[in-house]
């Protein structure tokens, strides 16, 4: 049976199980500035410190009359300076609850221990001292324990977040990868039939709606790969659908695009607008006999901020109209992208207005 060479990684490896007998068990698991920002975010509990705090002056007023009287300002003070220097370390654990620091702590409350009992010893409290020990064994053993619950609870607390936030973005792909999947079926279907009739026709509309479809084509497809991409991407997208749908509605559909060069850069993720001139089209222009207008701009708002507007001069929304699970998805992935952005429809009788809000840069 193969067996793993000793060399110095392999022994670099096992050290660290050989460091269990020696040091205080914790986790092995350093997180990264990043990970402590993206996930780390939660507060101490300081409800902890009102029951440390609570607790030892409730022991210490029990107490206080078995207490030499001389002593007792020393030992309320001693019992009340501990407390405060424990939460401390357990504050400085919660927010970087790594090995090296749990030991640290540990082995430095040992050493403070030492450094108060040894003069004492010398300077002939060894009674005193030998009473009291038992005492101090049992404050420290707690303290300790209390250490390493918070770091292990504190790690597992982090590690647990990353794991829900691991599931969110790998569930927000599969949306993004679903909603590639799905871009509207007929759409797809009735444009092939469009461009099928009028090459058997010999329609002179057949090759710039083939042009229009293939670059919509080459455009859609590769870009749910991809997390964001530029705005001005986005809208080049949105020209070929609407390209697509006035050929093949005719006088029935018009559009007018505005973009302003500033904030062609402004990363979305894919699909968020096409998704709203979609909705546009399906609710508000085909079911109108005379079809309608459709206006997409996007430029800076009078706050500084990015807003994306799609405009239809349809019948607007219906009564008792509910975000169907494209708008919400589409606000779902916009949010994101941009925690502080909004997504609205404004039911402007005649017509609907669609308005995206964003903060960039």
């Amino acid at each position: 049976m193969a067996t793993e060479p000793s060399t110095p990684q392999a022994a670099g490896r096992r050290f660290p199980d050989w460091l269990r007998w020696l040091f205080y068990p914790g986790s092995q698991r350093v997180f990264t500035a990043h990970e402590m920002a993206r996930a780390g975010d939660r507060p101490w509990p300081y409800a902890i410190d009102h029951y440390v705090y609570g607790n030892a002056v409730l022991l210490m007023a029990i107490f206080t009359h078995e207490m030499p009287r001389g002593m007792r300002p020393v030992i309320w003070s001693g019992v009340l300076l501990t407390a405060w220097a424990s939460l401390a370390t357990a504050h400085a654990l919660w927010r970087s609850p790594t090995r090296k620091r749990l030991n640290l702590a540990c082995y430095g409350a040992a050493v403070v221990i030492a450094l108060v009992t040894l003069p004492l010893v010398k300077s002939g409290w060894r009674d005193e001292v030998v009473a009291v020990t038992p005492l101090l064994l049992a404050v420290l053993t707690a303290v300790l324990s209390g250490w390493w619950i918070v770091t292990i609870y504190r790690v597992d607390q982090i590690e647990a977040r990353l794991r829900e936030l691991a599931e969110q973005d790998a569930a927000l792909r599969l949306s993004t990868r679903l909603a590639a999947a799905q871009i509207q079926p007929h759409f797809l279907f009735n444009t092939l039939a469009s461009l099928q009739h009028w090459v058997d026709t010999g329609d002179r509309r057949a090759a710039p709606l083939l042009r229009d479809f293939t670059a919509y084509l080459r455009a859609t497809l590769p870009m749910f790969d991809r997390e964001l991409h530029p705005l001005a991407d986005e809208i080049e997208m949105v020209r070929r659908y609407l390209a697509i749908m006035q050929a093949r509605l005719g006088a029935r559909l018009s559009f007018a695009i505005d973009l302003q060069p500033d904030i062609e850069a402004v990363p979305l993720p894919p699909g968020i607008v096409l998704t709203l001139v979609e909705n546009a089209i399906a609710h508000g222009i085909e079911p109108r006999l005379e079809g309608g207008h459709i206006d997409v701009k996007a430029g800076r708002t009078a706050d500084g901020a990015v807003g994306i507007s799609v405009y239809d001069d349809g019948d607007g929304l219906t009564p008792g109209h509910e975000e169907g699970v494209g708008l919400t998805n589409t606000r779902r992935r916009l949010l994101s992208a941009y925690p502080e952005a909004t997504l609205g429809l404004l039911d402007t009788t005649p017509g609907c207005f669609a308005l995206i809000t964003l903060h960039w840069p």
